[in-house]
């Protein structure tokens, strides 16, 4: 057992690591699927005057660019322009987003309403459970109709059928006509690559939104009148994510579908390029290309399992040094037996055999011993920490081979020497 440490340790570390590195491919291509296909996310900067700091210099120069340069901010206008102009682009889908509750039968929820396009669905591959998609009457005259989650679904309408239903979102009814399939998204996908959590979201036509609940691009009478400036419209919705009463951008963000991947970088330059010069040269406005975020990570984490894998392959040679050195001990120690062996008609072959049988079934026993503990491993790994572990076949068939072939390779030179002994003496050693 001593003498197989060394390989059981490497072969668990080689199955562990391994399972480690197939459990982020998997998150970073489950993230990929999230975030679509050739996406890139186009959204507002928003300054927060309340924390203004710096010289008076420093706001005079503010002012000075404000006066010099105005900028209507994100717009359905730059949605449409983008899909006109932009030739690699294939969906664009423009987003509306407010906290919000639902009240139904007596029961108020906090919620998210989203004001988007049929297009959203597409770039996103969401799909319906049940029930319809918007059609192009309810987009343009911004009818009261909405699709819920799953999540939703399940709050509101558990022993009914939700379709053709009604819920009030703030102070406004809408009508259910149809309920997405459940997504799973995970926390870090939300938090890192700008994703909402698809199964509890509310989704209306962007024109309902604007019209029938906010356009922070409006300003009224009254708030002209008062030296206002919050958002008009409902006071049971509000400003939803980065900036809140400060953001007067029409839109939260837009999503760019770019119809080949060799296009990405070309159409993410070209993007910046005329945004700049719709919004008059002030760069109010970021991009985000989470694909390419994906990759890279993807890159890194590569990197970081390859030094994994070597380190624990560097395991498996010190345990085959282990067993060699072990068995040239052993040879040493039974010379003698080697001897009586041969005297009495063993051939070279014969001890051949014996001293490399041994090796192989310290390694053979090892190996089978650091599968059972990589997998234990891998599954301690994913329970303490959190991060998936994958433990594959290909894992398991590479670590054990690796490990036989160490143990009949290191095991061969101790048998060698073994069976080049002279029988007298060997008799004699002692």
């Amino acid at each position: 057992m001593l003498t197989a440490l060394g390989i059981i340790f490497g072969v668990a570390a080689v199955i562990s690591m391994m399972a480690i590195g197939s459990g982020a491919k998997k998150e970073i291509l489950d993230q990929i699927k999230l975030v679509g296909v050739n996406n890139i996310i186009l959204k507002p900067k928003i300054k927060n005057e309340d924390k203004k700091t710096g010289s008076s210099q420093d706001s005079q120069d503010k002012e000075s660019t404000i006066k010099d340069k105005y900028s209507p901010g994100l717009t359905l206008k730059d949605a449409e322009s983008i899909k006109k102009i932009i030739p690699s682009v294939s969906k664009v889908s423009p987003e509306v987003d407010y906290d919000t509750h639902i009240i139904k039968d007596g029961v108020r929820s906090p919620a998210k309403l989203s004001g988007i396009t049929p297009d959203f669905f597409e770039v996103f591959n969401l799909k319906l459970s049940k029930g319809l998609m918007f059609n192009t009457e309810q987009m343009e005259m911004g009818k009261s109709v909405c699709i819920i989650g799953p999540i939703v679904k399940t709050k509101f309408f558990k022993q009914q059928d939700p379709i053709g239903q009604y819920i009030k979102c703030g102070n406004i009814w809408l009508m259910v006509i149809g309920v997405l399939e459940n997504r799973n998204v995970t926390k870090n996908a939300t938090e890192n690559l700008d994703i909402s959590d698809y199964n509890n979201m509310i989704y209306a036509p962007i024109q309902t939104l604007l019209l029938r609940f906010k356009n922070r691009a409006l300003i009224t009478s009254d708030q002209l009148s008062n030296g206002e400036d919050s958002d008009m419209g409902d006071a049971e919705v509000s400003s939803s994510g980065e900036g809140g009463a400060d953001n007067k951008n029409e839109l939260d963000k837009i999503i760019i579908q770019v119809k080949e991947s060799s296009q990405m970088n070309a159409t993410t330059q070209l993007l910046k390029r005329m945004v700049m010069r719709r919004h008059s040269g002030v760069e109010d406005f970021e991009i985000k290309v989470p694909e390419q975020l994906l990759k890279q990570e993807q890159r890194t984490k590569d990197i970081f399992n390859i030094v994994l894998g070597v380190i624990a392959g560097i395991s498996l040679l010190v345990g085959g040094i282990g067993i060699m050195n072990i068995m040239l001990a052993s040879v040493m120690e039974r010379t003698k037996e080697i001897g009586i062996r041969m005297a009495i008609g063993a051939t070279r072959q014969d001890i051949v055999v014996q001293f490399l049988m041994e090796a192989t079934i310290i390694s053979l026993s090892g190996g089978i011993t650091g599968i059972i503990l990589g997998i234990i491993l891998s599954q301690l790994i994913t329970q303490l920490t959190g991060i998936l572990t994958i433990v594959s076949a290909i894992s398991i068939i590479v670590s054990f081979g690796v490990a036989a072939t160490v143990g009949i390779s290191f095991g061969f030179m101790p048998a060698k020497i073994a069976s080049a002994a002279d029988p007298v003496v060997s008799l004699r050693y002692e």
